[in-house]
């Protein structure tokens, strides 16, 4: 990949990269409590993967049901 994707071509698309939003901000927290108490590394790993799995879900199912993938251009 050479550009972020903006949420967006196809509802069930951007539900996913909604979910994705949602999981790293778990994510966040998660890291966060682990710096004030001791968590389990494997749920830090689990949110991360899964964060991972719905970004790659929603690249996937753009392709299937043919939605555009909206680039990211930052201003310059």
């Amino acid at each position: 990949m050479k550009f972020f994707v903006l949420p967006g071509g196809h509802t069930t698309v951007s539900f996913c990269h909604i979910a994705r939003c949602v999981c790293r901000r778990a994510e966040r927290l998660s890291n966060q409590l682990h710096e004030e108490q001791t968590t389990s590394p494997i749920i830090l790993k689990y949110l991360n993967r899964l964060s991972d799995y719905l970004f790659t879900l929603a690249r996937k199912l753009s392709q299937d049901l043919n939605a555009e993938e909206q680039p990211w251009k930052p201003r310059v």
